[in-house]
């Protein structure tokens, strides 16, 4: 979803989660990239709300919690790969109806950017426009106790520095059915 787009929480759940992420786009193609090739591959960079339903994540699968309709917001605009020289070195910061709720460092991510880039395009080739969600810093709301959910009316921001803001409003699902008759 684009910045101020709002986020649609499915009517199948409502467990619906926030990550705030670094997300890379791809400039230059390629297939098997060496991780020390790897940025020259990188277009540039925009803040990625990575909004996941965690029940289908675990009782179905976890492209089936990551790939519902409207639940992903990116944005606000796109960062040259030349603006940002060190991308493993940026603050990121999930912000949820004003209060902060995940706060973190690409410094902080389990594999760095190249590693990823080049692990990735060893299992699919890489097209220029293709984006990559990096991962999240700790706070993601499933993880909290009691959990934290997005709800219709909430407001959830995505700070990556050097980048911007996302901000998206949440909304519900309509209950009426759309399918052909």
């Amino acid at each position: 979803m684009a910045h101020n787009a709002p986020i649609i929480r499915p009517r199948v759940s409502s467990e619906l989660d926030y990550e705030c992420e670094l997300a890379l786009v791809i400039g230059t193609p390629g297939r098997h990239i060496a991780r020390e090739n790897a940025m020259g591959h990188v277009a540039g960079y925009s803040c990625f709300n990575d909004a996941s339903v965690r029940d289908y994540q675990t009782s179905h699968s976890l492209p089936a919690g990551k790939n519902f309709f409207a639940t992903g917001g990116f944005g606000p605009w796109l960062v040259s790969a030349d603006e940002i020289p060190e991308p493993g070195r940026l603050s990121l910061r999930t912000v949820l109806n004003g209060v902060e709720v995940q706060h973190g460092n690409t410094a902080d991510l389990i594999f760095d950017i190249p590693s990823i880039i080049s692990y990735i395009s060893g299992f699919t080739p890489l097209a220029a426009g293709d984006v990559i969600s990096t991962g999240t810093p700790e706070g993601v709301g499933f993880l909290r106790k009691p959990p934290l959910w997005l709800k219709p009316g909430d407001v959830v921001e995505i700070e990556v520095e050097k980048i911007g803001t996302l901000r998206n409003p949440v909304i519900a699902e309509e209950d009426r059915h759309h399918e052909p008759a």
